[in-house]
């Protein structure tokens, strides 16, 4: 087995248990014009640093919605919202975790964060409920 393959293999896992069966939504545009890009964006982030063993994927994914939302990168955002709550996250610890990014990054991307994932939050909420 190559070395890369498995790499991906590794990326796809991940993928599934962030996101499940709506994997190819993540990848699938991507891969429609840069298939190698798309391959690499499975493999390294999510096929090498996500399946590292130390931290689990609810703290990774914690990690990455914070990043996201202090950098304003709103479609990755929803992204990791999505898995977060997939992760069982509820819907009042992702807007706690917002609300905390406001301290270090400011008010506007925690309240742009907030705004653009709400959807995702009432949707959590319900599917708590």
């Amino acid at each position: 087995m190559d070395v890369a393959d498995d790499r991906y293999r590794r990326g796809i896992r991940v993928l599934r248990a962030l996101c499940g069966e709506s994997i190819e939504q993540v990848t699938n545009k991507v891969a429609e014009i840069a298939p190698d890009f798309a391959r690499m964006t499975i493999e390294f982030p999510f096929g090498d640093l996500y399946s590292r063993g130390v931290l689990d994927l609810g703290t990774r994914e914690t990690a990455a919605i914070s990043a996201l939302a202090a950098l304003g990168r709103i479609p990755q955002l929803r992204v990791h919202v999505t898995a977060a709550l997939n992760l069982g996250m509820t819907r009042a610890e992702i807007v706690e975790l917002l609300m905390q990014v406001s301290i270090y990054a400011g008010f506007p991307p925690a309240l742009n964060a907030l705004a653009e994932c709400h959807d995702l939050l009432v949707e959590g909420e319900k599917d708590a409920s």
